[in-house]
């Protein structure tokens, strides 16, 4: 039952959505916005050809290899920073600083210094993603509770067995919390990396509709990128469905 109500919630609103959509566009007056049928051609005759090897993986490609970067460094460092209070203390303003500069800005430093490639958009999407992981799993790990420190202590876990039995589970809610911000953050910088000098991607390719005047073809392209977004929403909360369903059942038995 649960199950058929969270279906409805979800398609619902797309369904009204859609529908609204066609009525309002059903004398096909405005040229800059299409009707459904025709933006549902455009997208199976784009998106589910040759741009889906062309432009489609390569993008996604580049995407997940950067959260994977991302996730890993952010972790890594997270825990090693948090870890340590005087560590903590002296790269915490250097870390908010760094992190209040947008990935960006520094796009044309990066075309410089790496040069056009795969590479380039990869880092891009890296220094954009590693900053909500990294900062959420500092504050996870120096927020454990004091009495899971000692208890740990008492029972003798250090090193590997301390970091897998009581750092990570107990900083696993923020690290979630990171990786979820950085989802959002890492598809929007996956676009904006492909539409500087580039020769793939979905990015690219919707910029190159919309300079053509396709514009089927360029809403097409956000439309990609939607169910994208909502793919890796779904995927996502999947995985923290398992990883965390100890936190999720602990929250619902406290209500």
């Amino acid at each position: 039952m649960n199950a058929l109500k969270s279906l409805l919630h979800f398609v619902v609103l797309p369904v009204l959505l859609i529908a609204l959509w066609w009525f309002t566009t059903r004398d096909g007056a405005n040229f800059f916005v299409p009707q459904p049928g025709p933006l549902v051609d455009a997208f199976v005759e784009v998106w589910l050809g040759e741009g889906f090897r062309n432009d489609v993986v390569p993008s996604v490609a580049r995407l997940f290899a950067a959260l994977a970067i991302s996730i890993a460094l952010g972790i890594s460092l997270g825990v090693l920073i948090g870890s340590v209070e005087w560590v903590r203390s002296l790269l915490s303003p250097m870390l908010e600083f760094v992190r209040a500069v947008p990935s960006t800005i520094i796009i044309p430093v990066l075309l410089l210094v790496i040069g056009i490639n795969d590479t380039m958009k990869v880092t891009l999407i890296v220094l954009g993603c590693i900053w909500p992981v990294l900062l959420n799993t500092v504050k996870g790990v120096a927020s454990i509770d004091g009495v899971q420190v000692d208890t740990g202590r008492v029972y003798g876990l250090s090193g590997l067995v301390r970091l897998r039995y009581l750092v990570l589970p107990a900083a696993a809610p923020q690290i979630f919390a990171g990786i979820r911000q950085s989802l959002a953050v890492g598809l929007v910088l996956m676009v904006t990396s492909e539409m500087f000098a580039s020769t793939d991607g979905i990015g690219y390719a919707t910029i190159n509709f919309q300079n053509r005047i396709a514009i089927p073809e360029m809403w097409s392209g956000i439309v990609l990128l939607g169910l994208i977004g909502v793919a890796m929403s779904v995927l996502f909360q999947i995985v923290q469905s398992r990883v965390l369903g100890w936190y999720v059942g602990l929250k619902e038995s406290a209500k």
